[in-house]
């Protein structure tokens, strides 16, 4: 204890507390930041501080692998200091920001400027993924950061320059390859948005050509095929990973196919992890959504199948964790998407409300609210080497946590919000089951179901514990989980 053996910073009463994947009755003792200790009331030091947690539940801080923030370069959009207010609105205490962002992190150089940008603005937690795609900056990233991960999008757009621009996108099969190599000898995740680029040039350019271009022809064209620009790409990078070893996360992950394919690789031994958004659940999934929306819709239509089966996949564990994608572009950029999808940003925003979405789904009976907390928290912080210090509450973790009240209900905001793209695509729905308090490193950042008290620069960068692995990869080395009949 940093102040007396009696007394800590703050002490929260008569939870129900998520520790090892279990709720448990316990009071937590928080101290210069960190869990000091569970237990009943009896058994911890008194706390400068009480917060009366009765009938509420306390999770670990939310952690958003999966947030495009904007900054620097598009903060029209958004901005780190509106990104984090909005992920501490919604449950997230550490927010990871992808590279889409200009000039992009892909070079030592840049990465250790975007860093220092976002920790004067940040109000929780923050940590980046840099561009993993200039072989010769790959080891002199690591060095400068950690990164939470080098994000890779094998695309570009067709039709548009932004969000998929130079510095960010590899479609040639060989140059990854050689950056998964690369990757691979720092021991930092390879984070992958799937896409098959010359199937996807093809489709579109007959839409552009034709003048089929609006929302509703682009979601289906997203999806055409039977989704083999998804599925195409990630047979590719399960293949990729086979034989450089590399640890691999694969992002927007949604066809009943590709789970198959990438459990069948676990299998036999393969480092891959899997994301899942919300939109593809909760948006993309019904097409009566998706004419609602239009073009503030995620851009592509999910069939009804396979928004089920990422459903299951989710419940099942065979998904291993949620990234919100929270995709920030303003009313005027998305309202070009009515006529003309190819010229409009894809994405959606979700930073502020996806925990509350998926405790609605947790009160109806869909989903055990322990497995929401390994999607969102604990498995995110596994996968990307920040557990135990995050993603969990046991004694020495960082005092990371939401309150959350299960019970209070509300219908969703059109209005009030502070992510500042200024549109919810899912304002007016209804939710079961709100954040009432958010604490980084026990520091209260927002309270009051939503009121954001944290101030810019509060925010710290978080590095991964990682261990580069030792010799070259030979992918006769691995090994089946169990013999082949």
């Amino acid at each position: 204890m940093s102040k007396s053996l009696s007394t800590v910073d703050l002490r929260i009463d008569n939870a129900m507390v998520y520790v090892a994947g279990v709720f448990v009755r316990a009071d937590i003792a928080i101290d210069d930041g960190k869990v000091a200790g569970l237990g009943g009331s009896s058994s911890l030091p008194k706390g400068s501080t009480r917060i009366d947690a009765a009938a509420k539940y306390v999770i670990p801080g939310l952690i958003d692998s999966h947030a495009h923030l904007r900054d620097p370069g598009f903060t029209h959009k958004e901005d780190f200091t509106t990104g984090t207010m909005a992920a501490a609105a919604g449950g997230v205490t550490l927010a990871v920001d992808m590279p889409n962002v200009e000039p992009p992190p892909n070079t030592a150089e840049r990465f250790i400027a975007h860093r220092e940008n976002a920790k004067k603005k940040a109000v929780t937690d923050f940590s980046h993924n840099a561009a993993g795609t200039v072989l010769g900056e790959i080891k002199k990233i690591a060095k400068a950061g950690p990164p939470m991960g080098y994000k890779i999008f094998m695309m570009s757009d067709v039709g548009r320059d932004y969000p998929h621009m130079p510095g960010i996108g590899v479609a040639d099969t060989g140059e990854l390859l050689e950056l998964f190599q690369e990757i691979r000898k720092t021991g930092v995740v390879a984070i992958v948005h799937p896409w098959d680029q010359e199937i996807w040039s093809k489709i579109s350019n007959k839409h552009l050509q034709s003048g089929k271009t609006d929302w509703k022809e682009y979601a289906r064209a997203a999806r055409a095929y039977d989704s083999i620009v998804f599925d195409n790409a990630i047979s590719t990078l399960i293949n990729l990973q086979r034989v450089t070893g590399v640890k691999l996360h694969i992002l927007h992950m949604s066809s009943k196919r590709s789970f198959d394919n990438v459990l069948e690789a676990r299998r036999h031994g393969q480092t891959i992890t899997t994301e899942v958004n919300p939109h593809d659940v909760f948006l993309a999934n019904r097409w009566n959504r998706i004419v609602k929306l239009g073009p503030y819709s995620i851009g592509w239509e999910i069939p009804e199948h396979e928004g089920d089966a990422t459903w299951n996949a989710l419940v099942d564990g065979t998904a291993d964790l949620i990234g919100t994608d929270h995709a920030p572009h303003t009313k005027a950029e998305k309202e070009v998407g009515w006529k003309n999808m190819w010229k409009s940003p894809g994405g959606t925003t979700a930073l502020e409300w996806y925990l509350s979405l998926f405790l609605t789904e947790v009160n109806n009976g869909r989903m055990a609210f322990e497995r929401l907390v390994q999607l969102t928290s604990e498995n995110p912080a596994r996968i990307f080497g920040v557990y135990p210090r995050k993603g969990s509450l046991v004694p020495g973790s960082d005092a990371d946590l939401v309150i959350v009240d299960l019970k209070k209900e509300r219908a969703l905001s059109g209005d009030k919000m502070y992510t500042k793209a200024g549109w919810n695509p899912y304002a007016g729905r209804r939710v079961k089951g709100l954040p009432e308090m958010t604490l980084v490193r026990g520091t209260v950042v927002m309270e009051n179901y939503g009121d954001v008290i944290g101030k810019p620069g509060f925010g710290e960068y978080v590095s991964p514990d990682v261990v580069p692995p030792k010799g070259e990869w030979d992918p006769r080395g691995v090994q089946p989980a169990a013999a082949p009949p």
